[in-house]
C-alpha cells in the first residue's frame, strides 16, 4: 500500500466515479463527522458521482438515496441498489432476486437466527435487521461487546452450513441465499445506469474501504484505496488496496476527497 499522496496526476484526473463503504470508512466510532458529510457534497459539487456500497438496510439505504448528495446506492451486500431521480421524484430500485424470492429465503434465514443465537452467546441480531429486505445481519461488537474472532467464525460457519453465503464487515456478520455480492451488483449500476465498460471501471472509478469484507471491490477496481484503519487489519487483505490514507475512518475519507478535489484543478 503506498501512500495517497503518491496516486499519479494523470490518474486522480481520470477518476470520475467514487465507491465507498460506509462503517468505518465514512463514520468514526458510529457517527457520521460533519467534515465528512460536507465532502460529499463538496465532491458532488466538484463532478464527482459517489456511490456508497455497504452491507447496512434497505430502510437506510432508501434514506441515503433521496437525502445525501450521492448518485445511488448499493446495499445489504449486493442485494440491490436504489437510486432516486429527483426529477420525477421517483426511487428506482433495483433488486436481484424478486419479492417471492426474498420472502423464501426470509423463511430460512430465521431458521439460521435462531440456531445462532442459540449456540453463540453474546451475539445478537442487528439493530437495524427490521429494515432489511434480504439478509441477516448478527451483531459482535457494535451494540454488544465485542465477540472473539473464533465466535465470529462460527456464525460464518452456522450460516455456510445452511449454503448461505456469509461476510464478516468491522461491525457485523451478514449472511444471505444468493450469488451475489457488492462487487457484482456495483458492476451492474456502472455498466446499466451510467454506461461504463470493463476498461472505463478500471481508469474511472475509485473504491474506498476499510475491511477484509472489502477486498473483493479492492480486486475489482485497481484504483483502490484504503482508510488507515485498514491497517488493522494487516496480513487479512488478499488484496490490500493500492494506496492508504493517513487518517482513519471518516477523517481518512475526507483526505482523500481533498485530495482529488485539489488535484483535479492542477
Amino acid at each position: 500500500m503506498r501512500p495517497l499522496k503518491e496516486m499519479p496526476l494523470t490518474l486522480v484526473k481520470s477518476i470520475r466515479f467514487i465507491l465507498c463503504d460506509i462503517d468505518d470508512t465514512l463514520t468514526v466510532e458510529g457517527t457520521l463527522p460533519a467534515e465528512t458529510f460536507t465532502m460529499l457534497h463538496r465532491l458532488k459539487e466538484s463532478g464527482f458521482c459517489v456511490i456508497p456500497v455497504t452491507g447496512r438496510p434497505a430502510g437506510w439505504c432508501d434514506h441515503i438515496a433521496r437525502f445525501w448528495p450521492v448518485d445511488g446506492i448499493v446495499g445489504e451486500n449486493g442485494a440491490f441498489y436504489f437510486r432516486y431521480d429527483p426529477d420525477s421524484k421517483k426511487m428506482i430500485r433495483h433488486y436481484f432476486k424478486d419479492e417471492a424470492n426474498r420472502h423464501k429465503d426470509r423463511e430460512r434465514l430465521n431458521a439460521i437466527q435462531e440456531q445462532i443465537l442459540t449456540d453463540i452467546p453474546g451475539s445478537a441480531i442487528s439493530a437495524d435487521q427490521a429494515y432489511r429486505e434480504a439478509d441477516l445481519a448478527i451483531d459482535f461488537c457494535e451494540d454488544v461487546p465485542p465477540l472473539s474472532k473464533e465466535r465470529v467464525q462460527k456464525i460464518v460457519e452456522i450460516f455456510e452450513s445452511h449454503g448461505a453465503l456469509a461476510k464478516v464487515s468491522s461491525i457485523h456478520v451478514n449472511g444471505w441465499f444468493g450469488n451475489y455480492d457488492k462487487c457484482l451488483m456495483s458492476r451492474h449500476l456502472l455498466r446499466k445506469v451510467f454506461i461504463l465498460n470493463e476498461e472505463q471501471e478500471k481508469t474511472e472509478v475509485l473504491f474506498i474501504g476499510d475491511s477484509p469484507n472489502d477486498c473483493p471491490m479492492f480486486q475489482a477496481f485497481p484504483i483502490s484505496v484504503g482508510v488507515a484503519n485498514v491497517l488493522d487489519f494487516k496480513g487479512q487483505l488478499d488484496p490490500a488496496p493500492a494506496w492508504i490514507t493517513e487518517k482513519r475512518g471518516g477523517y481518512g475519507f475526507s483526505e482523500m476527497a481533498e485530495f482529488l478535489i485539489s488535484q483535479q484543478r492542477l
